[in-house]
């Protein structure tokens, strides 16, 4: 009996199930740790657009010395709902701000310091480039997120402990209290070597944060909400958790792998961020060129497709607008997305499933996208696994999955296997580790009428909230290697597996 008469006969008796008059049954019991309603909002977003924008926008630098006279910051063409309309086109949920970078100088008028646009010729002094761009994210209906460098090359209180953490937190204070809603809080530890010591209370930051912004998260190398991913690439772990622990991360010092991987066993619910520049620097050069969209599309394969935020910084240039060569990539990057993701091939198939909690859970949900929704096997069955059948032989190159993040995330490894009509067998396809919010697999072009997904292990009865396979046309060249990469485990993943 071919796989196709077996999955309609499985359908038969699950509607048949599904009929039963008995009341429904419980939704599975969340495991921890959960992510807060802040960091659901901010993970299914999946993509922000960072602006760094300053003097050294002026003085082609990256990190300035703190010593740029006011005077250079001059942007006479600044509009910031151009930024805004430029993220918004391109699908990113939010905008974050270099408020203040290293060299100290800040794009709002602050209380506590001269060194600000106000001692600028910018809108003759008057001007306020946080004011302007939370005006515009408001209108747009796009979150705003700031950054504020805790290392400042200018103030002459930095190194001076007490004196300094009440400097910067007043100027905090200002951003969080002046603005409106902000989303997103982004903190580093980055400082050049040599620098002045200096003692930052970080728990004092975070309690003042979420007590002025209670709906923002806070980015920073270690978290609380939201962790760097460990480089400047945009590249996620093979296998990445949410799951952390933060006792293991020490904002400025933080081992890269952990950061990258997560910790199946992490007692934190901290996801990770994916930062990277369209750009070779990450403040606006005449002589750079953005990074093609075949790259970008790449990147969010590597970190949106690996259970992480994709952050693109794209900075204004020096006439205070996002040039039109990055405008242009961005518009063929959204097109790539667009051609790839909008037809899901599995919305064709006949959906079955191994086992079915109860008649709410059942494997056609894995077809609707939202978190509301999902399919959960029967409980303590050892066989997870869900059937896609179609009436005629589809092709495609992408896996995505989904889980339902709010119930905890569960999955520690999986694979997909194709029905092969010749010889009768299973075929497996390409296997990974974690899933998450969204994971995306690319592999060479298969063509089959049956597919097969199957959780190999995980930490509680998983639950999967949206399935969908799709044709790449155009990274067909990475195909290969992404295919080695989420086949091939190290050991220390295998041993992970194997404990869990």
């Amino acid at each position: 009996m071919n796989s196709l008469i077996s999955l309609l006969i499985l359908s038969i008796l699950c509607i048949s199930k599904l009929s039963d008059s008995s009341p429904l049954k419980p939704h599975p019991l969340p495991i921890l740790p959960l992510p807060t309603s802040q960091q659901l909002q901010w993970q299914l977003g999946s993509m922000a657009m960072f602006l760094h924008f300053g003097p050294n926008t002026f003085t082609d630098s990256e990190w300035g010395t703190g010593k740029a006279n006011p005077s250079v910051f001059n942007p006479t063409h600044l509009n910031a709902t151009q930024w805004v309309q430029t993220a918004k086109d391109s699908g990113f949920s939010r905008v974050i701000l270099t408020a203040k970078h290293h060299d100290g100088f800040c794009l709002w008028p602050s209380q506590y310091t001269d060194y600000s646009v106000k001692s600028s010729p910018f809108r003759d002094g008057k001007g306020d480039v946080v004011a302007e761009l939370a005006a515009a994210a408001a209108e747009a209906g796009i979150g705003l997120g700031l950054y504020l460098s805790p290392w400042d090359r200018h103030d002459p209180c930095y190194g001076k402990t007490l004196e300094y953490n009440e400097f910067y937190l007043s100027q905090m204070t200002e951003l969080l209290t002046k603005y409106g809603e902000i989303k997103e809080v982004w903190l580093d530890g980055a400082k050049g070597e040599g620098e002045k010591d200096m003692e930052y209370f970080f728990d004092t930051w975070f309690s003042l944060i979420h007590q002025l912004q209670p709906g923002a998260v806070i980015f920073s190398d270690a978290g609380p909400d939201v962790r760097w991913i460990g480089d400047e690439a945009g590249h996620a772990g093979s296998t990445c958790w949410s799951l952390f622990n933060r006792t293991n991360a020490k904002i400025g010092d933080t081992d890269p792998l952990y950061s990258q991987e997560g910790d199946g066993f992490g007692q934190d619910w901290v996801p990770a961020e994916c930062d990277v520049s369209i750009r070779p620097g990450w403040f606006w050069h005449a002589l750079e060129s953005p990074k093609p969209a075949l790259q970008l599309l790449d990147i969010y394969y590597n970190s949106v497709g690996r259970n992480c935020l994709f952050l693109l910084n794209v900075p204004p240039n020096s006439s205070g607008l996002i040039s039109e060569q990055d405008i242009k990539v961005l518009e063929e990057f959204r097109g790539l997305k667009k051609s790839i993701f909008s037809n899901n091939l599995a919305r064709k198939a006949l959906v079955n499933s191994s086992s079915i909690r109860g008649s709410q859970f059942g494997p056609n949900n894995v077809l609707v996208q939202g978190l509301d929704k999902y399919w959960a096997p029967e409980e303590n069955d050892k066989t997870w696994e869900l059937y896609l059948a179609f009436k005629n032989s589809v092709s495609f190159n992408v896996l995505e999955i989904r889980e339902p993040i709010h119930m905890g995330q569960r999955v520690a490894s999986f694979h997909l296997e194709t029905h092969n009509t010749v010889s009768g067998e299973w075929e497996r396809v390409v296997s990974s580790t974690t899933i998450g919010n969204k994971r995306l697999l690319r592999f060479p072009k298969v063509q089959s009428r049956s597919l097969k997904l199957v959780v190999d292990k995980a930490r509680a009865d998983p639950l999967i909230s949206y399935l969908g396979i799709y044709m790449d046309k155009f990274s067909v060249s990475s195909a290969n290697t992404t295919t080695k990469i989420t086949i091939t485990r190290t050991l220390k993943e295998e041993q992970q597996l194997h404990d869990l």
